[in-house]
């Protein structure tokens, strides 16, 4: 990847996240966080957010292929889901808390 897409999936990843590592570790740790998504055992979203946690802690010259890749995906994920929002509250929706496990609160 040159550093134009870099620095394309970073951006793309930085619009997508709205929630500080801090905020998306506590989320992680709820009930709320682990009764949605697919997968067995641990969901998909679930484990991406903990790798998510993992790239805002690090420092950005430390990224690897690997992490820009999990970026790109997040980046997409959130974007596809959040077309599929539901009509009326939010707030306390799979759907809300499905986003949620990747790092993006569209209350926000």
């Amino acid at each position: 990847m040159d550093d134009d897409e870099e620095e394309d999936v970073a951006q793309r990843f930085d619009d997508a996240v709205n929630t500080t590592p801090k905020e998306l570790e506590d989320w992680l740790a709820t009930e709320e966080s682990k009764s949605v998504g697919v997968g067995e055992g641990e969901s998909v979203g679930h484990h991406s957010g903990r790798r998510i946690v993992e790239i805002l802690r690090g420092k950005k010259g430390d990224r690897t292929d690997a992490d820009d890749e999990h970026m790109r995906q997040v980046a997409g994920c959130v974007a596809r889901h959040s077309k599929q929002r539901p009509d009326g509250d939010v707030t306390d929706t799979k759907w809300r808390y499905s986003l949620m496990d990747w790092g993006n609160d569209p209350l926000k």
